[in-house]
């Protein structure tokens, strides 16, 4: 697949810039056809040798604000999400062996899956204006989408802990001052303009030590945390036919705070 409607490729002299743009939903919000692309994105990624970096940026609102919940009833159909959970693990395991050095530029708020892609790339830079969370747990359900691994990578288990089970946000600066993000920037163009100066400087580098390193370190964490990944798209599978999920949904549409119940 590389006829993409939300993903839009342009080339910087060596970098490949993917930016995430849905023009119906300035959050730029994960449904149906956004997973599928992201599930098809880094498998095209690694079919790419004219470039040396990626960069991978959103638009001035949003890189990607998390699911759409229009989309989750669709969750309650027999097996849809066992195939969802299958695309989920296709999206983590080929990004993290994605040959290029891959840049992320969170120019606006990146929530759940968009949250673990950023903090799952190479280098992250973020906007001022943006935040970063995974709030799976609001809504009743695991964080299977990579937010299990990724977080505890960069914070270590107990500080991890303290936001994926409460789903609270970061900003740029608490970012930084984490080592969720390497650098922030004042505002989105300054974001994207961060991040191409970092692809532009990966890519001049030599680029079988810098691929083979990166190879290398994926390794680590590929071997470290697999078993951790699949257990959590397992559960998050579980959850999906959860009451407490169904009551999330229900909130949400009613606008109130839900009710759980633990079953």
């Amino acid at each position: 697949m590389t006829d993409f409607e939300y993903l839009h490729l342009d080339r910087d002299g060596d970098v490949l810039v993917v930016t995430i743009d849905k023009p119906d939903d300035h959050l730029n919000k994960v449904d149906e056809q956004m997973h599928h692309e992201l599930t098809h994105l880094f498998k095209h990624l690694r079919n790419e040798r004219q470039a040396r970096a990626v960069l991978l940026a959103g638009t001035d609102r949003a890189f990607t604000a998390g699911g759409d919940f229009g989309w989750f009833p669709e969750f309650s159909k027999p097996g849809y999400a066992t195939d969802i959970r299958l695309d989920g693990r296709a999206i983590v395991w080929d990004l993290l062996d994605l040959h290029l050095p891959l840049v992320c530029a969170v120019t606006g708020h990146a929530m759940g899956l968009g949250a673990s892609i950023a903090l799952l790339s190479d280098i992250t830079v973020m906007s001022e204006t943006a935040r970063l969370g995974d709030p799976h747990v609001r809504v009743g359900i695991v964080a299977g989408d990579g937010g299990t691994i990724a977080w505890p990578l960069a914070l270590g288990p107990q500080l991890a802990k303290r936001f994926l089970l409460t789903g609270d946000p970061v900003t740029a600066t608490e970012a930084v001052r984490m080592g969720l993000i390497v650098e922030s920037a004042p505002d989105p163009v300054a974001c994207v303009a961060a991040g191409l100066a970092w692809a532009k400087r990966l890519a001049a580098g030599a680029p079988q030590a810098v691929q083979f390193t990166k190879q290398a370190v994926n390794a680590w964490i590929k071997q470290t945390c697999g078993p951790a990944f699949d257990l959590s798209t397992a559960l998050e599978t579980v959850t999906f036919s959860s009451e407490d999920f169904t009551e999330a949904l229900s909130a949400l549409a009613e606008k109130r705070e839900p009710r759980f119940t633990g079953k």
